[in-house]
């Protein structure tokens, strides 16, 4: 991801600082950027010169963890991108805070933490922002926007129109788990998994009915391979402590007991699917009700979550529609889905599940029944 951010930023003309603690992860970020690079200059989208000018313009640098070196000191922003962890990322934070310029912008790009917790291992906690990329950076257009309650309006506006001019689009998230995209989709997953657990239907059925019947681009469980199941699973349970432990948000044992089996998805050949040499595909079962049912119980659950962040104030309803359809490829805005489906019949399916199961994760948002019973529209 960092290697990412920074080609990003390189490819905007910035000079360029990319450093890592690991002893050669920066000549192998390096080796890979070329080689990527190369492939695009082959394909006729890249100039072999500008090539050679956007790797000319990053130097990459191993440098100590803590450390936080003299070198950033000239640097007008500084984003982290290390591993996912609490108390490293404010480790890091309270001693680039100790060389970088009074009026320089310290970024993170957690995906899931609390920016205002990071903040605080700052000096200069008003100059520190989320600004979270999505996977690969280079290619994915979305980059949300987090200020903790600590940000400077200034830095807030100055960290956006940035990033806004390196070609990506922008959304303004509230500093709460998960921000928008890793809240609202947590349904995508963690209802696709208890369908499974109910032994409604397998795996393979699952993926063919959110991409053959719901328009996905990717079913959940392949994207969990392909994300990896520890990742996926590390957000879900963030995003669920985060909130409290909100049944919402529960994890699945069935993920919990693949990550603890080392079954990681494609990295390891072997998660929800066998990836090794020689192995087939399950075919899906191919019943177009079924799918149908299975496609409208995830689909009410994402539209609930989405509706609950408009009500709790986590973005805009612009801003959250144009996070899912450009931060996960989603079909649809899921507010504008719910105005086309109708928010009484939102409801009432939502309603259904929880009759049915007697569950507060499928508690309605206030919003939602709100919109039903005015027969208003949520998606502006």
């Amino acid at each position: 991801m960092g290697s990412g951010i920074a080609q990003v930023a390189a490819a905007a003309g910035h000079r360029v600082i990319l450093a890592d603690a690991q002893k050669g992860a920066t000549a192998r970020a390096r080796d890979s950027m070329a080689s990527a690079l190369g492939k695009l200059v082959e394909k006729g989208k890249l100039a072999a010169d500008a090539r050679t000018a956007l790797l000319g313009r990053i130097d990459f640098i191993d440098a100590p963890l803590g450390g936080a070196p003299a070198m950033y000191s000239d640097c007008g922003v500084v984003i982290e991108a290390i591993v996912e962890d609490r108390e490293v990322k404010r480790t890091l934070f309270a001693a680039l805070s100790g060389v970088i310029a009074p009026d320089a912008i310290l970024a993170t790009n957690t995906s899931s933490l609390s920016v205002a917790s990071l903040a605080s291992a700052a000096t200069n906690p008003d100059r520190v922002i989320g600004v979270h990329f999505f996977n690969p950076a280079p290619v994915m257009p979305l980059v949300e926007i987090v200020p903790a309650l600590s940000t400077d309006a200034a830095v807030t506006a100055a960290a956006r129109a940035l990033v806004d001019a390196w070609g990506k689009t922008t959304v303004l998230a509230t500093d709460t788990p998960g921000f928008i995209v890793n809240r609202v989709a947590r349904p995508f997953y963690g209802e696709s998994l208890r369908i499974l657990e109910e032994g409604i239907a397998d795996c393979a059925t699952i993926d063919w009915a959110m991409r053959t019947i719901g328009g996905f681009r990717m079913g959940p469980f392949e994207l969990m391979d392909f994300i990896g199941n520890d990742v996926n699973y590390a957000v879900t349970s963030s995003v669920f402590e985060g909130m409290f432990y909100d049944p919402r948000y529960r994890p699945a044992l069935t993920q919990r007991r693949l990550v603890e089996s080392g079954r990681l998805g494609r990295k390891t050949k072997l998660g929800y699917y066998d990836y090794r040499d020689g192995a087939e595909m399950p075919k899906p079962g191919e019943d177009r009700e079924l799918g149908g049912r299975i496609v409208d119980r995830v689909l009410v659950m994402l539209i609930n979550e989405a509706v609950d962040a408009l009500n709790l104030r986590i973005a805009t309803a612009h801003d959250l529609d144009l996070a899912m359809t450009k931060g996960v490829n989603y079909p649809k805005g899921l507010l504008a889905w719910c105005d086309e489906l109708g928010a009484p019949v939102v409801l009432e399916l939502l309603d259904s599940l929880y009759e049915e199961y007697g569950e507060d994760r499928y508690r309605a948002s206030p919003l939602l029944r709100r919109a039903a019973m005015a027969g208003a529209t949520l998606s502006g």
